[in-house]
């Protein structure tokens, strides 16, 4: 395991627990170069699928991009990392639990919208925008009108 903030390659583990549910270890590590000490996580490697991009390229489902998405549509809301990582799980878990070799980049999209729907309607909507495409201030209020009707009927 390379040093975050060094870069040497050697280290020990000072400590190991278990972490999320049991789906994790986490070690605190102590470089043996510059005796800082950093933490670091171990999980089964799953089998996800590959995600099919609107081009067609195909790329392995990488969470820490979804995780990105999330942190960028966060930004500046009351929303701590430790429920962004809980809701990149989330993601992660449905899009493996599909079963399928590929999926396409949309459905990636679609369970970030739902998430964030369900989390904060302001970063929806930064979401959305990006996702959706919006071309013009027309398309982005209609999403926010449709937020606020959902609040008036309760659903939201």
């Amino acid at each position: 395991m390379q040093c975050p903030f060094c870069s040497h390659v050697d280290d020990k583990v000072v400590d190991s627990r278990m972490a999320k549910e049991g789906e994790a270890i986490r070690r605190r590590r102590e470089c043996l170069g510059c005796k800082r000490r950093f933490t670091t996580y171990e999980r089964v490697e799953d089998m996800l699928p590959m995600v099919v991009k609107k081009d067609g390229r195909r790329e392995p489902f990488d969470r820490a991009k979804a995780l990105a998405g999330l942190k960028r549509a966060c930004e500046k809301r009351p929303i701590s990392m430790a429920t962004l990582e809980i809701v990149a799980d989330r993601i992660e878990k449905r899009i493996q639990e599909r079963g399928e070799a590929e999926v396409p980049c949309r459905v990636v999209g679609e369970e970030v919208m739902v998430e964030l729907h369900q989390l904060d309607q302001v970063a929806y909507v930064r979401f959305a925008s990006v996702y959706r495409e919006f071309k013009d201030v027309e398309q982005f209020l209609d999403e926010v009108k449709g937020l606020l009707r959902e609040k008036s009927e309760g659903t939201g």
